[in-house]
Parts: C-alpha cells; structure tokens; sequence
C-alpha cells in the first residue's frame, strides 16, 4: 500500500511539475511585439549557396560581411546574441571559420577602444551544457568581453514529458567541463552523461542578433544566419536597419541578460543606451517610407498568422523555410489557397544535417499536405548545406507589402512560447528595393534564372514521401515536443 501511494504521489508530482513548466509566466520581457517604427537605411542581406554549370559551389555571403563591418565601426556599444557559436560541423569540408573571425572582431575592437561595453549573449549548446570549455567564449572573456550564458531553465518546458522528471531529479546535479566519458559532438574532449540529459530538454535561446551604436543612434541586424563554421554555406536572410526598431531590438536582449546574469551594473548600463527614437536617427527614412516592427517568440507566430488570414484573394504569398510544421501555421495556408491566394512554399528537404542524413522530418510530410490541397510546393537544390532562411513575403493588388524574417522556424518549439526568437516585421506601399530584393530571392530560387538555366530547386516529386508511419511520427513529435525542430 506504501509503495502504491509512491508511485501515485511521484506520478502526481511529475503531472504538476510538468504542466507548471509547460505554462508558467514567461520571464519579463520575453513574447515582446515592439512598436510600429520608422525604418532608417534597411539593407536585405541575402547568403546564397549553389552549384553552377560546371559542378562548383558557389557562394555569395552578405550577412556577416555586414556584422564585421559593424563591430569595426562600433565606438561605445556591441551586444552580440547567436545560438551556434562554435566550430563543429565541418567534417572536413572548406568552410569559413565565422566563429573564429567573430571572436577575432570583438576581441580587436576592444583592444582598440577599451571602454566600448561589448556583451556577447549564446546559448549554452556552445559549451555542451556545461560539459566542455567553449574556446572562443573563454577568449572572449579574458580580453575582458561580457559574456551572457541564457540560463534556459527560466524558459517554458517544451519537452514535458522528459523536462519533468529531468528537473525532479537531474537538473541539480550541475555538470563540470573537466572530464566526462561520452563523445563531444562539438569538440575532441569528453562529456558527461549530464550534458545529454540537459540536451534532451529540446530548448534554446535561438536568437540571431546584433545591435551597434552608428553615428548618433543604434542599428540593428536580425538574421537567420549563425556565426558556426558548419553552417557557414547555408543559404540565409537577415535585415539592417537603423531607427527606433534599433531600440526596441537592444530591449529585447536586455530582457535576456536580465533573466540569465545578476550583474545589476550591467543592466543599469545597457538600459542607458536603450532608450531612443526616429528622430535621433542620422538616417534619411526612404521614400516611400518603410515601417518595420521587432517580434519575438508567440509574437511571431501572431504576426505570421495575421499576414496569412489577412491576405485577400488575388495577393501573393511566398515562404522560404528550413523547418515548416506549426499546425496552425500550415492549416493558415490552406485556408489562404481555397479563397485564391497565390503560394509558393520553398522547403529545405531536411535531408542534411552536417554531414549527417536526415529522413525529411517534418517538411515532406507537411509538404505532401499543401501538395494534396493544390499548393505549390518546391525543395531548394542544396549539396550538403541547408535552405536555412526563416522568411515570409505578403504582396497585395493595391501595391501593399509585408515582410516577415528572423530566426524562428515554423515549428511549435519556435513560436509556442518555449525557444528564444526574434523577427522583425516590415511593411511599406510601392516600390521598394527591399521587397524587390526579397521577391527576387524566392524567385530565383524556384525558377532557377540565377544561374542561367541551372535549376536552383526542385519539385515536389523530387523528395515526395507518402509514408503513413513518418506522416504521425511527424504529428506525434510536433504535438508532443519529443524533437528537435
């Protein structure tokens, strides 16, 4: 009788903990929708990945040739947030070593100007969890860099069904990067047990962001792309601008800071730059203006939800996504097609993963979805990389736009309220090289015009998968939070 009341006590105990981690508050700040902004100076930036007549890779790399153009120009501020931060993934391929260019930038900048405040804000996948030493952040921090570890316990728990009984027994068993037994998939030395257990947890500060002070104001720049050797050949999107959005963006990284370090004097220094609007801007606005909006985490799924429902029949939709599985987000485009929206979807197949094969989980199984209902449906032509851009496009008949891009994928673990991410929202009317820009980019890609002839993507038929069993393997992953997208 003992031992029954146990079990029921414990499963009891795991239920609550469990539905409390999966619907506690957000910390502050965090599910933030800034106001709407004037955009300064916006610039597309657009890495391109292919391969040309003659069997080359070819790459057109714009995002972090705009970050290091930043950091060097940077005089008082640079706060840096990136998830991959490190060297992995390579395999011995050719890759630009962006994580060590990165840490070289910061490091330089502040060996020039000693009282520039630079903090550098990652997630804790760059030491393992723990388990192992990162080079370029114990770099960073002896030439006297702020680095900010995202404590993610603070977030909700999208992986209930292990982060319960994870955080009953396990969380308090710390982890040391000084010797474990298992392998390290992103370094030579070994790793705890403790640093898996932490991995299972399925949660991430996934951000991609940087703000600088330029001129008399601050620019910002929110992209897909991750300063990660391995994924330095992906195809991405990211956005500078300048302007009160610039704000809104550093506040949300305060918010981070803020739940992860209690350095209070860094805070209090952070929020002096933080505050600022259109007007101090040294930016001409364009003409016709450009509006733009910062969103991060459930605010994106809103703001993707509105740009889908609201879009009138005989308006044009595209998206280009890595990972596209949020229910509501697919059930969104149905609707948008049967009342004559024009799509196109531009999938990565899911097929590679850093030298390893994926099975296509989830994005051919969403993909047969939108292909049974009549949508248009085509897979980027990738050789080893990813289609990594994370971004939505809205073309109305009246001239209207609206751009969606960031760091969020598709997915629940994106925008439920459980990862870290950040979008920005931009809109205008007429023409504009920004959306030009962005239409060109889904276009080239799915008519393939940017190689003469040689085909940029392929259709449906090239990794349609009709399997039933990975179909609700698919469903049963996404509902349940047992996944890694």
């Amino acid at each position: 009788m003992i031992k029954l009341s146990l079990v029921i006590f414990l499963a009891v105990a795991l239920a609550a903990l469990g539905l409390y981690h999966l619907f506690k508050p957000l910390p502050k700040g965090l599910g933030f929708k800034g106001k709407e902004r004037l955009l300064h100076d916006p610039h597309l930036l657009i890495d391109r990945t292919y391969t040309d007549a003659e069997g080359n890779k070819q790459l057109d790399q714009q995002i972090f040739a705009e970050v290091f153009r930043l950091v060097e120009q940077a005089q008082k501020l640079i706060v840096v947030d990136m998830f991959l931060f490190n060297d992995s993934g390579t395999n011995g391929d050719s890759h630009q070593p962006l994580a060590r260019q990165l840490t070289d930038a910061l490091v330089a900048r502040k060996q020039a100007l000693e009282n520039i405040l630079i903090v550098v804000i990652t997630d804790p996948v760059n030491n393992f969890y723990g388990g192992a030493h990162s080079p370029h952040l114990q770099e960073l921090r002896r030439a006297g860099i702020t680095v900010v570890e995202t404590r993610l316990t603070a977030l909700r728990d999208s992986n209930p069904l292990w982060s319960a009984p994870w955080r009953l027994c396990c969380q308090w068993l710390g982890n040391s990067a000084n010797g474990g037994w298992l392998p390290n998939p992103l370094g030579e030395n070994r790793v705890s047990l403790r640093s898996y257990l932490r991995l299972l947890n399925f949660k991430a500060n996934h951000r991609k962001t940087l703000v600088v002070d330029e001129g008399s104001g601050l620019r910002g720049l929110v992209t897909s792309a991750n300063p990660h050797a391995g994924s330095s050949q992906h195809s991405n999107v990211g956005l500078s601008f300048a302007g009160g959005a610039a704000y809104d963006l550093l506040q949300t990284e305060i918010a981070v800071v803020a739940m992860s370090d209690d350095a209070e004097n860094l805070l209090a220094t952070l929020e002096k730059f933080g505050h600022g609007d259109d007007a101090k801007a040294s930016f001409q606005q364009p003409s016709p203006p450009l509006w733009g909006q910062i969103v991060t985490e459930a605010k994106i799924r809103d703001a993707a939800l509105a740009m889908i429902d609201g879009a009138p029949a005989g308006s044009e939709v595209d998206l280009a996504m890595f990972y596209f599985s949020h229910r509501s987000l697919v059930d969104a485009f149905v609707r948008a097609h049967h009342r004559g929206v024009r799509l196109r979807v531009l999938l990565d197949a899911n097929k590679d993963a850093f030298g390893r094969e994926k099975n296509g989980i989830p994005n051919r199984q969403v993909a047969l979805e939108l292909h049974r209902q009549g949508i248009a449906v085509r897979w980027c032509k990738t050789s080893g990389e990813q289609c990594h851009s994370k971004l939505l496009i809205r073309r109305d008949s009246d001239k209207h736009w609206q751009i969606l891009l960031g760091s969020a994928n598709f997915t629940r673990r994106n925008l439920d309220d459980f990862n870290l991410e950040t979008n920005i929202r931009v809109w205008g009317r007429g023409e504009s090289e920004l959306i030009r820009e962005a239409t060109d980019y889904v276009a080239d890609i799915w008519a393939g015009d940017l190689n003469k002839g040689v085909s940029l993507s392929l259709p449906f038929e090239a990794y349609e998968d009709r399997s039933t069993l990975r179909y609700w393997r698919y469903r049963i992953m996404e509902a349940t939070g047992l996944s890694t997208f």
